[in-house]
Parts: structure tokens; sequence; C-alpha cells
């Protein structure tokens, strides 16, 4: 597909050329276009754009089309929209800077690495399994029954036939070239990211990736963190000397207007975890602006952007200026935790310091799974998996609202638009009585509260983070039946 506009000085906003190409449909080309545009500074900040009627008209598509295209990109913090205004391209929304290309045939460098404590690297992001659980309905992790055995062996055997004879000596700390340009390219289309190559560092996940970042001497605290997130994460940048500063949530995710004298925040701007929603569009461009005027840094923990069932993804924060975010993600509940493999999206003064914190040779991340990666993505088996599991997750989402609607209207169920878990809003008072109920019916969940930051003035709110990713396809229906068994005045 490709179509070319040209905006007519006898129309509203600006005199622009779009080319529209690709196969992802007309609404990506239009987004995918008009990015380009703001990229390359043919669409300038504070640019109105031509009402959606006149663009359809222009275009030959449905005004839907367009109207869903500008949204998307005022969701994504790209464009802004007010009544009376119209819709312009936001302030924020800065250049790509030129940097580096690295050639796929330079052979990889020596560094030096610096020499720092870095805690332990293996250590589970969740509390280990209930042996006594029947149900397994925890957050954090994938239907493990679904992992594409036959196009990962496809890919694994394909890489092995075609690696260089390199591979299977010292591995480059940066990770495998191929690796790199295969999600350079998945992170631009599928994400909105803007990167190269040679700003990605391949690493075991998100965890490895925040013990280079801090245990590493990369960054430094005190540290801006979501009110409710991770305990694990916690624990980890309080073992690198991190003091973690809790933000407010609300309805529109953390309140970013309560920054303080941090240089560094933690978010999840995709979908907060684990309460759900994401980041409202003024408050991304918010954090930029904090980020630009303080000179700090906002990490973006991408961890399920993939995974969006009522409307398409959210675009990563990291589009609206790489250079002050720096965009985290990893495989394991995409694919598989197994599968030992993230990546960190680097402003370009940050890469040196996390290629020394990793030292000199690979240690952590396989060079045959990053190869088996590259080509899994390269291939299109990536984009098939991701497609089948969002259609998958979302069935379990939905029979899961509908169960607990005939069985225990009375529970709020909130999150549910993105991701792999819900929360269940219970009267106050009730959380410990429901998670030791829900044991007594072989349910393995957490309480909201065991996500709380210890610090947080936030009012505490009583619920269950249920994960309906987990349980295998056949015993989904019985892990639900006993779920709202055990939930408190349930029919």
């Amino acid at each position: 597909m490709a179509k070319s506009w040209v905006n007519s000085a006898e129309r509203d906003g600006a005199d622009l050329h779009l080319e529209l190409s690709g196969t992802g449909g007309r609404r990506a080309a239009l987004i995918a276009a008009l990015r380009e545009a703001v990229r390359d500074g043919r669409l300038a900040p504070g640019t109105r754009l031509p009402p959606y009627r006149s663009l359809a008209a222009d275009l030959g598509v449905a005004r839907n089309t367009v109207a869903d295209a500008y949204a998307e990109l005022v969701a994504e913090g790209w464009l802004t929209a007010r009544q009376g205004s119209g819709t312009r391209v936001a302030d924020r929304a800065a250049p790509l800077p030129r940097t580096r290309r690295e050639s796929a045939k330079a052979p990889p460098r020596a560094r030096a690495a610096k020499p720092t404590a870095i805690p332990a690297l293996i250590a589970p992001t969740t509390p280990p399994a209930l042996r006594t659980a029947s149900h397994d309905l925890r957050q954090g992790t994938p239907d493990v029954s679904a992992f594409p055995r036959a196009a990962w062996l496809t890919s694994y055997r394909r890489a092995l036939q075609q690696a260089p004879n390199e591979v299977f000596g010292p591995g480059d700390p940066a990770g495998r070239v191929e690796l790199r340009e295969a999600l350079a390219e998945y992170l631009a289309r599928a994400r909105g990211v803007r990167t190269a190559a040679d700003r990605i560092v391949v690493c075991s996940g998100f965890a490895h990736a925040l013990r280079l970042l801090f245990g590493g001497g990369v960054l430094r605290g005190p540290l801006a963190v979501e009110a409710y997130g991770l305990p694990f994460h916690r624990d980890l940048l309080a073992a690198a000397g991190v003091r973690t500063v809790p933000l407010p949530l609300d309805e529109h995710g953390a309140r970013v207007d309560r920054l303080g004298p941090e240089r560094a925040v933690l978010l999840t701007p995709a979908h907060q975890f684990p309460t759900g929603g994401p980041l409202h569009a003024e408050r991304r461009s918010a954090v930029i602006d904090w980020a630009r005027a303080r000179g700090g840094v906002v990490l973006e923990d991408d961890y399920d952007g993939e995974f969006r069932y009522d409307r398409k993804p959210v675009g990563a924060l990291q589009g609206l200026d790489p250079e002050r975010v720096i965009l985290l993600g990893s495989v394991s509940k995409s694919l598989s935790p197994a599968v030992r493999l993230g990546w960190m999206v680097l402003p370009e003064r940050y890469v040196e310091g996390v290629l020394a914190a990793k030292g000199e040779r690979e240690a952590w991340a396989s060079v045959l799974d990053q190869l088996s990666l590259a080509d899994f993505l390269a291939s299109g088996s990536y984009d098939r998996h991701v497609r089948r599991m969002r259609q998958r997750y979302r069935s379990r989402r939905d029979r899961l609202v509908a169960a607990l609607a005939a069985q225990a209207p009375h529970v709020e169920v909130t999150g549910v638009a993105a991701g792999l878990h819900a929360v269940l809003r219970l009267p106050p008072g009730t959380e410990r009585s429901a998670v030791k109920a829900a044991a007594w019916q072989g349910v393995a969940l957490d309480g909201l509260a065991g996500f709380r930051h210890p610090d947080t003035d936030m009012e505490a709110v009583d619920g269950l983070v249920v994960g309906y990713a987990t349980p295998p396809e056949h015993a989904y229906e019985a892990a639900l039946e006993a779920l709202c068994r055990g939930l408190p005045g349930a029919i």
C-alpha cells in the first residue's frame, strides 16, 4: 500500500507531504507517517494539523481511521488536542539527535569493567510456588504451556546453521548485533521506540538491567518509584544502596507533579503495575519536561506493552525523548521467563557506562539464544505468537470478568484493559481474610497490600491481584470456580 497526500494552502493545518506505506493497515501507516514527520522536523512543535475530516478526504480513508490515529498519538504524547484549538504537535516531541551507527561487521571492542559489587543475578521475580495450591493465580508469568516450541526450534536451528564461527567465542557485552538490529526494528514498529542498534544493550531481564544501572554505578539514587510496584525490585534497589521515594497514584497513573529533588524516576507508563491503567498523556509530557529541566532520566518499564485488549497499544514513552528515557524490556511475559533475555534502550551518554558495568565479555545472556530470538523476530514468528496470546489472554480476562459478575457482582474488577492480571477491589478490612479463604480453596494469589511501598502516604485500598495467564487452558475454569468460592459474599 502506498499513498501520498499534500495538504493545500486553502485548508486548515500545515502543508505536509505524507507517504503512507507498509502492510499494517492504513491506521498504522498514518500513525507511522505522522511520527516520522515529527521526528525529522517537518512537523514542528506547535504545528496545527488539519481536521481529521479534511485529512480523511485527502487520503481517501474513513474518518474514524484518522480520528483513531490522532487519538493514539495524543495518548502517546506526540500530539495535543484541545477544544477550540484543534490538534497540534506537542512541544515536547523533540527530534532524535544524530548518533554513531555501528557496522554489523565490526568486531566487538574490549571494554574495561568497572570494579563494582553487583548483587547476585539469579533471583525470582515472584515468590516460590505454594506446594499445596491447586490453582496458581499469581501475577507475573505467562501460560508456559503455550510456548511456541516448534517455531522456536525452527529459529534456533536456522540461527545455529547460519552462525559465523565467532559466535562460539567470547560474547560482546553489548549483545549480538543481529539481535540488537532486530530489536531496533521491532521496537520502532510495535512500540514507537526511536533508537539504533548501538543504543541497545542486551541483558538477562529487567532485574539484571536494574543491577547494571544502579549496582554498576551508572545511575545513583534517590529514585522516585510508583507507590505500588514489585517489592522484589525495591529490595534489589535497596541492596544496591538506592533509596526509593514513592509517588502517589490515581486514575491517571503516577502523580508526576509530586516529583521532588530526585533525578531519576521508574514508571510503568503503558500499564501501571499492579493497579492498571496507562499514564495519562499530559503526565507523559510532564515527566519528560521534568527530566529535561532537571537533567534527569525516566526509566520506563515496558513490561506488558504488547498486551492491550480494548484498543491499540499505547506507544512507548521513550519515543518522546530518547535522550531522557531508558526503556527496559524483556520476553519474560510475552514469550517465557525461561528465555533469559531482555534489553535496555539507552540514551547515548549511558551506553559506555552500562557496557563497562557488564564487563569485557557477555556473561549472562546465551549468544545462541540471542541469535534465535533475532531470527524469531525477523521471521515474524514473534508477532504471530504475540497476536495469538493476546487473543487467548483477552478471552481469559473476559471469562474472569463474567464469572465475577455472576458469582460476586459486588466485587469491582479494575486494571483489565491490558496486561496479564486484574485487581479485585474488596471492602475495607477484608483483604487478609480473602487471601486466606482463597488458600483454603487451593488458590494461590497475592493481596494488593504486598505491592504497597512502605513509605507512601497514599490511602491503602484492599484488593486481590489475580493473574489469569498462568493456569493451563484445561485448568482455567476450575481455577475461576475456586477463586469465586473464596471471595467474601460470593453467591
